[in-house]
């Protein structure tokens, strides 16, 4: 049963990189937090500089 012992060497391999690959996040709360107060800032640039875009574009579309 060359087959078996095939399938049986793939599985193992699988469950090896299974084993190797991080499961669990490490951050503390805080760290969460931080982060996620940083990414929400960020957001907040974006969306303000979208916005004063739209209100150029805007402005331009009215004086034509």
């Amino acid at each position: 049963m060359a087959r078996g012992n095939q399938r049986d060497k793939a599985r193992e391999k699988n469950l090896k990189a299974q084993a190797s690959q991080k499961k669990a996040n490490t951050k503390t709360g805080s760290e969460m937090q931080r982060d996620r107060e940083a990414l929400a800032a960020k957001m907040r640039e974006k969306q303000a500089a979208a916005d004063a875009k739209k209100a150029a574009e805007a402005a331009a579309a009215g004086k034509k």
